[in-house]
């Protein structure tokens, strides 16, 4: 297990719980379900091959992580992304993809640079 010498930022703990609550492809169909707008509980359960309480425990994971938000009015629970945690998720990716740009881009120049005439 990696351990962090100076520990992990706030945002990267995010990021965490955020990769975790989308590590399952039935939590991925219930964002990509909500991405469409706000559903209630019943709703998001329909077009999924399980049972409403197992539908219930995925909501429960989404909404630790952040990603997913629901309040209830009356019997009804609706549920809604969260689109800053999706935005987290999203500037993690991309701080890695510069980082990783950047030493690709260095590399080249360097292979470039190191090649002989012929």
């Amino acid at each position: 297990m990696l351990k962090y010498s100076t520990g992990p930022t706030a945002a990267g703990a995010d990021a965490d719980a955020v990769f975790h609550a989308l590590a399952d492809p039935t939590r991925r169909l219930i964002v990509e379900l909500l991405s469409n707008g706000p559903a209630s509980v019943s709703e998001i359960a329909a077009p999924l091959p399980m049972s409403l309480p197992a539908v219930h425990q995925h909501l429960r994971v989404l909404e630790a992580s952040g990603v997913v938000r629901s309040e209830k009015t009356g019997r009804v629970r609706t549920c809604h992304l969260e689109p800053k945690m999706i935005n987290t998720l999203e500037a993690w990716v991309e701080a890695r993809k510069t980082l990783w740009n950047r030493r690709l881009d260095r590399l080249e120049s360097f292979l470039a640079s190191s090649e002989e005439p012929t």
